[in-house]
C-alpha cells in the first residue's frame, strides 16, 4: 500500500530533462585535488538521494583565508571550518509541487521545477582543515574529503543534524553512500565506529 510519502529509493526528476551537472573547482594551494574523482562521488550522492534531471551543483575546494571569511560572514564564527553548504534552488526543490517535488504537502511556492535547470547550490571544502582533523575524524585525509563532500551535498538537499534523530539519519545516509561509492564495499571499522555515535 502506498502511503503517499516519498521513498528514498525512488528517482525524482528535478529541473526538467537532462542529467545533473557538477562543477568542481580547485582554488587552494594546500595539495592536489582529483576533481574528476570528487565529481563522480558528487554525482553518485545526488543519484543515491534520488536527484536526476537538469540540476547543477558546484563543489569548490578553497583555502583557509577564503573559508574563514565565509565562515565569519555567513555563520558568524571565527576561523576556517571544514565544509560549508549554500543551498540555492534546492530549497525550492524541497517545497515545490510538480515533477521535482520531494514533498507531497500543499505547495508553498509557485516555482515550476519541470522545465528549467535547478541550481542546487554550492559546497565549499577546505582541504587544509580536512587534513588537520582527518586523523581524529574520518581516519584518513582521503576519507575526510569524501565525508565532507557527501555531508555538504546532503545539507544542500535538506538534511540537517541539529537534533539527534536528524543527525543519526544524516550519518546513516553518509555511511551508506560512502560504503557504496567511496570504499566500494564496506567502510573501515574505525570509521563505522566513530560515525555510529
Amino acid at each position: 500500500m502506498d502511503d503517499g510519502k516519498p521513498k528514498i529509493a525512488s528517482r525524482r526528476r528535478s529541473g526538467g530533462d537532462g542529467v545533473p551537472e557538477i562543477f568542481c573547482v580547485d582554488e587552494q594551494t594546500f595539495g592536489d585535488i582529483d576533481l574528476p574523482r570528487w565529481r563522480l562521488l558528487s554525482l553518485a550522492t545526488l543519484t543515491e538521494e534520488g536527484i536526476r534531471g537538469g540540476v547543477e551543483l558546484s563543489v569548490m575546494f578553497i583555502d583557509e583565508e577564503a573559508m574563514s571569511d565565509l565562515n565569519s560572514q555567513y555563520m558568524g564564527k571565527t576561523g576556517p571550518t571544514d565544509v560549508l553548504a549554500f543551498p540555492i534552488d534546492a530549497t525550492e526543490l524541497m517545497i515545490a509541487q510538480g515533477p521535482g517535488a520531494i514533498t507531497h504537502s500543499p505547495s508553498q511556492s509557485q516555482y515550476d521545477t519541470s522545465d528549467i535547470p535547478l541550481l542546487l547550490g554550492d559546497v565549499l571544502i577546505c582541504p587544509s582543515v580536512a587534513y588537520a582533523q582527518s586523523a581524529t575524524h574520518a581516519g584518513t585525509y582521503d576519507d575526510e574529503l569524501a565525508l565532507l563532500l557527501v555531508h555538504g551535498i546532503l545539507h544542500i538537499l535538506g538534511h540537517d543534524h541539529e537534533i539527534e534523530v536528524d543527525a543519526q539519519i544524516m550519518r546513516n545516509r553518509e555511511l551508506d553512500i560512502l560504503q557504496k561509492h567511496h570504499w566500494n564495499g564496506s567502510a573501515p571499522i574505525a570509521f563505522r565506529q566513530e560515525h555510529a555515535k
